[in-house]
């Protein structure tokens, strides 16, 4: 089984954690917990069952509670499926594939299987901008439209913050979260819960280190709708490096550089549902 966790008793804590935080889910949900090949995954499910599908890939450190926020808006025109990924501190298996395989693919073939979900729209944050790029560029027939926030996997990873985190990170939970405001970008007020949560799961979650950048010909396989909204002052990822390259590649995708805005791309809800509709809608 792959560690994850710094220790067995950090990880449950941090799952007790979530579990609360999961109470606090702003619509009417049902929790799923589907077999798959790399053992079960957890999803939370909102929204009218009739209405059309809709998949959340969360970032790395966090789980189906990164879209806490944003749920309720989509929830109103979409069946929502916010999946806890896997080898990440929710309540899916601890499973880590190799990235630069087919695994995570067959991963999300079993998932929307147990789901029901033949054709889906993606949003995916960071490392799971990364995810619905790698398996909408291997299933395009599978994914109707791609909304990314910060997604890895275009513009080069960035290190240069990592020097001060090892000088921020002695200094306990306070250099974690000032770490955390410097990476995410997080420093306006009202972050504080969010940042502690994080900077606690940081003491003992594992995070991956680098993942596979696409290549030109691999991101061309995009025909599907997409929008991409990146900060010009990401730390963790060149965003320059992102616009360019999807200008280039995908000339049809809607990009959006928000100035002053850093990795984590909060208050793009609306931004986004505008997005889904208007892909659904002409379906």
């Amino acid at each position: 089984m792959t560690a994850i966790y710094r220790t067995e008793d950090g990880g449950r804590r941090i799952r007790e954690r979530y579990v609360q935080t999961l109470r606090t889910w702003p619509v009417p949900y049902e929790h799923r917990r589907v077999p798959t090949r790399e053992g079960e995954t957890f999803v939370v499910v909102s929204g009218p069952e009739d209405a059309p599908p809709l998949v959340l890939l969360h970032g790395s450190g966090t789980n189906a509670a990164m879209w806490v926020a944003e749920v309720a808006s989509w929830a109103g025109h979409f069946r929502v499926h916010a999946v806890d990924m896997i080898g990440e501190p929710g309540l899916s298996a601890p499973s880590r594939p190799p990235l630069d395989s087919e695994a995570y693919a067959l991963w999300l073939d079993d998932v929307l299987r147990e789901l029901g979900v033949s054709r889906t729209s993606v949003v995916g944050a960071s490392l799971g901008g990364w995810l619905a790029l790698d398996y909408a560029t291997r299933r395009p027939d599978r994914v109707e439209c791609l909304a990314l926030l910060c997604p890895a996997g275009i513009g080069r990873q960035k290190w240069g913050w990592v020097p001060k985190a090892v000088l921020l990170n002695r200094f306990g939970l306070w250099g974690q979260r000032k770490t955390l405001e410097t990476v995410a970008g997080l420093d306006m007020p009202g972050s504080e819960e969010f940042l502690e949560g994080m900077a606690l799961t940081f003491r003992q979650f594992l995070p991956r280190k680098r993942l596979p950048v696409f290549s030109d010909d691999t991101l061309r396989k995009l025909t599907m709708p997409v929008l991409a909204v990146v900060g010009d002052r990401d730390a963790m990822l060149d965003s320059q490096d992102t616009v360019r390259r999807l200008n280039e590649t995908v000339p049809h995708a809607t990009v959006r550089l928000l100035p002053g805005v850093g990795h984590s791309v909060v208050g793009q809800s609306e931004v986004v549902l505008a997005h889904l509709r208007r892909t659904s809608a002409t379906q």
